[in-house]
């Protein structure tokens, strides 16, 4: 194995939950093993954080609880931590490039004030449709994807009611949105932001595999609350799309790769540049 060139870090936020997300996110980078290596940062555990001199790509990851409550410790450095980031691509020209999941991402919408965070009427858990925006048909993230691709979702809150001033202050984009449902009268979640030319972030998990999910459908608690919420017919349906290629497997294979590549061929551009 060649020598790695570029470090990730990945900002574990599962507060010491065994997981399936981290495994599908190292299972994804070890398909780059040629060009990087990472190391896992403990965030909301042991409130450890990487120095900015040392890594290049940064992944915030997924994590259970209330997005807007953290323990006055973790959290406010993890703020600030984002805010250094920001600087840093500022202020540098090799940029840092970061990736915020789920939770990392409702936290980092609020960091911004691009929208408000709510907890959801009821929990949204199993394989979603989700829609491109205009800008997000454009947005290399999801070249590769069909609009509207399919994702795991796992969540009791959610970005909404965008400041849209806010997002035109920090040229940030809404990328995409959850499925319209036309049997209720709440408004649709933000599903992924564009925050700038190095950030972005997804509610969903991209990382997540048949796989996972199918790990998750082993607890008969979990088995039961989709049943009822979907009804048996469409968790049969949700289970075939676990199976289909061209769903979660695409959408696993696509948008963090495609993160990563993107990352990558920027830096060694930039990098090249620097020492010509």
């Amino acid at each position: 194995m060649a020598e790695s060139t570029f470090k990730i870090a990945i900002l574990d936020m599962y507060n010491g939950e065994p997981n399936q997300g981290m495994r599908c996110i190292i299972d994804i980078l070890n398909r780059f093993n040629q060009i990087v290596s990472f190391k896992i940062f403990d965030v909301r555990g042991k409130s450890e954080f990487p120095d900015l001199k040392n890594f290049d790509i940064y992944i915030s990851t997924g994590g259970p609880g209330n997005p807007l409550i953290g323990d006055g410790n973790w959290d406010l450095k993890y703020y600030a931590f984002i805010e250094e980031l920001t600087k840093w691509n500022h202020e540098n020209t090799i940029k840092k490039h970061v990736f915020f999941i789920c939770h990392s991402f409702q936290m980092a919408c609020k960091h911004f004030g691009l929208a408000e965070i709510t907890k959801r009427n009821d929990t949204s858990f199993g394989v979603m449709t989700v829609h491109k925006t205009k800008e997000g048909l454009q947005d290399p993230l999801f070249e590769g994807l069909q609009d509207p691709f399919y994702a795991v979702d796992s969540r009791d809150y959610q970005v909404v009611q965008p400041k849209l001033s806010m997002f035109t202050k920090k040229g940030a984009t809404i990328l995409s949105l959850e499925k319209i449902r036309d049997y209720v009268q709440y408004e649709r979640a933000i599903m992924a932001v564009r925050f700038s030319d190095y950030m972005v972030g997804t509610q969903f998990h991209p990382e997540a595999d048949p796989i996972s999910f199918i790990a998750n459908l082993k607890k008969a608690e979990t088995r039961d609350k989709i049943k009822k919420m979907k009804g048996k017919h469409k968790f049969r349906n949700m289970l075939e799309d676990l199976l289909d290629e061209e769903k979660i497997y695409k959408t696993n294979e696509t948008i963090l790769p495609n993160f990563i590549k993107i990352a990558v061929n920027d830096l060694m551009k930039t990098k090249k540049i620097m020492t010509n």
